[in-house]
């Protein structure tokens, strides 16, 4: 049997045959929506994936019928200052980033919905593999926010990075692969199987060889700014959540449901693709 360590918002289990463990996000009601617990969640169980000698690969996934749709925003105060969100989303950029440099090999298993921060941290990732049915996009841009981590400049071209961007458009798997979001699209029923095979592979490689590799790849996109375009991007999102538009925003965030507010922030685009 996997063994299973127990979290309150996601599962960590590790496989009985090879050096691979699975991440996954367990908030199946919500969508997985994620909230501090989650996000603090994946950081601890990333750092003990990396800390295990009997773990060389992590797949992370979302229970149920998404992968994430992202930040939790509900039952939070968003009446605060710049410098909340220049802590808050450092957090969350910092969580990410621990993904992206973690000395083992990290692949995102994508079932239905990855948005906003979602998606983030499907892009922290080394690999990717999608279900035909997933779903991907950045559709906070439409309530007057973004990212906490600047990801995707780094992996698509920047008309596709624009169009993402200034959008808010959720595409599906087959746009996703073009536009190099992912490595492989599969048939729903076969993600999981797909998706661990790959561990497989990767957890059987000479680990000091993933490693290295990982190493000099990041190294490369250290050397070309990474870390400094991570910084603007906290510091200018930080920024647009305290602008008077973006101050809006948070407050009807108290005074609507989720639904109606998505209803409200979507309805002036309807019939436009």
């Amino acid at each position: 049997m996997t063994e299973t360590i127990e979290f309150e918002t996601i599962l960590f289990d590790k496989d009985p045959i090879d050096k691979f463990a699975t991440i996954i996000i367990n908030r199946p009601d919500k969508l997985n929506a994620m909230n501090k617990t989650v996000v603090r969640e994946i950081d601890k169980a990333v750092a003990l994936g990396v800390a295990d000698p009997d773990i060389n690969a992590l797949i992370i996934t979302g229970a149920g019928r998404a992968f994430s749709a992202g930040y939790d925003l509900q039952g939070a105060d968003y009446d605060v200052d710049i410098e909340f969100w220049h802590d808050d989303m450092s957090e969350n950029a910092q969580s990410l980033l621990n993904i992206w440099k973690a000395p083992i090999p990290v692949i995102a298993a994508v079932n239905g919905y990855a948005l906003a921060g979602a998606l983030e941290l499907v892009m922290s990732c080394d690999l990717a593999i999608a279900a035909d049915n997933a779903k991907f996009g950045e559709p906070e841009v439409r309530h007057n926010s973004g990212p906490p981590s600047l990801f995707m400049p780094w992996l698509l071209a920047t008309r596709d990075v624009r169009w993402l961007m200034y959008t808010g458009d959720v595409i599906d798997a087959e746009e996703a692969l073009r536009m190099h979001l992912i490595n492989r699209i599969v048939p729903a029923d076969q993600l999981k199987e797909k998706s661990e095979n790959l561990a497989r592979k990767l957890a059987r490689m000479p680990v000091p060889a993933i490693k290295f590799a990982k190493s000099s790849i990041n190294n490369q996109q250290l050397a070309a700014g990474l870390m400094p375009s991570f910084e603007f991007n906290v510091h200018s999102i930080a920024a647009l959540h305290v602008s008077t538009k973006g101050r809006e925003w948070m407050a009807n965030l108290g005074k609507m449901s989720l639904k109606e507010y998505l209803e409200v922030r979507d309805a002036p685009f309807k019939g436009l693709d």
